[in-house]
């Protein structure tokens, strides 16, 4: 519930009053108001659907100026598609695009909650980052088919943090991974 802000400080009076009588006070589970929230429509995900759903969880998990949230009909902020491909996010503004969950990387045996983790990472504005490490979400195949660690790093969690806090303008632009590079 958003109060307006004229009634926050009496709410707050009342709470203080209330817990020096000693009557326990549950705090309220309503989300921020500063947070935005990126819905997101995986019904065309195929067999990637559970995963992505995953993935968005993850990013909620570890972040609090923007939060995943399935659309509950008409148009989401972004798609999930599956594909023959290689996985692959299509940015057109922080928080918008589609993401395609491409069968190739899973045929190779990337883990494809990483591959969700990573490409939902590009539509919250985090670029690629081929460092080969596996503790880096943003790496993605660089790290190889063994890694799983579809968690972001703190560097990573900093940064989409900042970009929400900041409203940062994203230029469009589609992520690919170059395949014939990491070969």
């Amino acid at each position: 519930m958003n109060l307006p802000r004229t009634l926050r400080p009496v709410v707050g009076l009342l709470i203080a009053f209330l817990l020096a009588l000693g009557v326990p006070v549950v705090a309220s589970a309503a989300p921020e108001a500063n947070v935005r929230v990126v819905t997101y429509d995986a019904s065309q995900a195929a067999e990637f659907r559970d995963v992505v759903d995953a993935g968005a969880q993850i990013w909620n998990d570890h972040v609090q100026n923007v939060r995943f949230e399935p659309a509950a009909g008409g148009a989401a902020d972004v798609v999930v598609l599956a594909d023959n491909g290689w996985p692959r996010a299509e940015v057109i503004g922080l928080g918008k695009g589609r993401v395609w969950m491409g069968r190739q990387a899973v045929n190779e045996g990337h883990d494809t909650l990483r591959i969700a983790a990573h490409e939902l990472g590009h539509i919250l504005g985090l670029p690629d980052n081929r460092t080969g490490l596996c503790e880096d979400l943003m790496s993605g195949a660089s790290a190889g088919p063994s890694c799983k660690n579809p968690n972001p790093n703190p560097v990573e969690i900093a940064e989409v943090e900042r970009n929400f806090a900041q409203g940062v303008n994203l230029e469009r632009r589609v992520y690919t991974e170059d395949v014939l590079a990491l070969r």
